[in-house]
């Protein structure tokens, strides 16, 4: 990932071995992260349980926040490709009991459709 995508919070795909091992407190016995994505210093893990949002806070970035999203709690999400002038796709993501999606933008470099098909799979089952 450049720093201008960073800075503008593209996201990038991430090693996944590397991930597994890094995050392997927070995962379930025969828990597989099956593809993730970072934003700055953000994370977004897909699972085959569920979605992991990593969010680092602060100016040093040693808080971190851990949401954990059930699949089954999901109840619509969409994406939005990248255009010729709009250089990021993007993915929301509505949870039950919110108003507003989550919401994450891509760098045009990134499928939109493989990160859409790895929730559809596991939204939709």
């Amino acid at each position: 990932m450049g720093l201008f995508d960073g800075l503008i919070g593209n996201a990038s795909e991430v090693n996944l071995e590397k991930l597994q091992e890094e995050v392997k407190d927070l995962l379930i016995t025969n828990e597989t992260i099956q593809n993730a994505y970072k934003i700055i210093r953000d994370t977004f893990i897909f699972t085959d349980k569920r979605l992991i949002l990593i969010d680092k806070q602060g100016v040093t970035g040693k808080k971190t926040d851990y949401h954990s999203i059930p699949y089954k709690n999901i109840v619509h999400f969409s994406v939005e490709t990248a255009g010729t002038f709009d250089l990021d796709a993007e993915l929301k993501i509505w949870v039950s009991g919110s108003q507003s999606p989550i919401q994450k933008n891509f760098n045009k470099s990134t499928n939109i459709y493989k990160v859409q098909g790895v929730l559809a799979k596991y939204v939709l089952g």
